[in-house]
């Protein structure tokens, strides 16, 4: 490692974590991104790199570019802000959502235990999704009357298990 690129990064250091700072939005995101451009920067050929800054202030925006779009982030990132007791309160019933849920998986469990692949993807796309045979079958590369005929039978199974 040579002394000129520790001096190269340190002199754009601040610029760098204002860069990702100003991307990312969170300080600690930030200050990881300009440690990741260091590792970046120990690992290039600087004698190929015409503008030491232009290139790690490059080098800083995409990685922080890359990491809003990331899923990590996107999952972490909370959808709505944290609801107040009195909003939560009235919400839906814990109870009615659990008793909700056990219904929803025993119904996939049916349609596991009774249909087969096919069976189970033309009827939830018929039944849950409401596309029409044509597209089931456009979807599943299958003929249109073959696409009836698996919901058909589909539906007769369940009926025959209830």
């Amino acid at each position: 490692m040579s002394t000129a690129g520790l001096d190269e990064f340190l002199q754009a250091r601040p610029r760098l974590f204002r860069i990702a700072l100003r991307i990312a939005g969170d300080r600690h995101d930030a200050e990881e991104l300009v440690q990741d451009v260091w590792v970046r920067w120990q690992r290039t050929d600087r004698s190929a790199v015409a503008d030491p800054q232009a290139f790690l202030a490059t080098v800083a925006s995409r990685l922080a570019i890359n990491l809003v779009q990331s899923a990590r982030r996107r999952h972490e990132t909370a959808v709505d802000p944290w609801l107040p007791d009195e909003r939560a309160a009235a919400g839906p019933d814990p109870q009615v959502n659990a008793e909700n849920q056990e219904a929803y998986a025993r119904a996939v469990q049916l349609l596991t235990d009774r249909l087969s692949p096919a069976e189970r993807a033309t009827y939830v796309l018929r039944e849950g999704f409401g596309y029409p045979y044509r597209q089931i079958a456009e979807t599943l590369r299958i003929g249109t009357p073959n696409a009836r005929q698996l919901v058909k039978r589909a539906r007769n199974r369940l009926a025959q298990a209830v």
